[in-house]
C-alpha cells in the first residue's frame, strides 16, 4: 500500500489523545519530521515522520478544503 500523502493545513485525527482531551492536530510542517498543532489547546508538537505516520488514524479535513473556503470569504480574517 502507497504512502499517503499529506499536506499543509490538513487536520489529522491521532490514535491517541492529547491530554487536553482532543485528538485532532493541524499540519503546520512537512518533512522529515512534522510540526503539529492541537486545535483545542494550540500546543505545538514536533514528531519524526516515521512515528507520526504510525500515529495518524484519520485525515478529517483536507488543507486544500480550507484555501478553497478562504478564497470564497469563508472565514473571516
Amino acid at each position: 500500500m502507497a504512502p499517503r500523502r499529506y499536506n499543509l493545513g490538513d487536520v489529522v485525527g491521532m490514535k491517541k489523545q492529547h491530554p487536553c482531551g482532543s485528538n485532532e492536530w493541524e499540519i503546520l510542517r512537512i518533512g522529515i519530521d512534522f510540526r503539529l498543532r492541537c486545535l483545542k489547546c494550540g500546543r505545538m508538537i514536533m514528531l519524526p515522520r516515521e512515528k507520526f505516520e504510525k500515529s495518524v488514524r484519520t485525515l478529517i479535513r483536507s488543507g486544500e478544503e480550507r484555501a478553497t473556503e478562504d478564497k470564497k470569504g469563508g472565514f473571516d480574517k
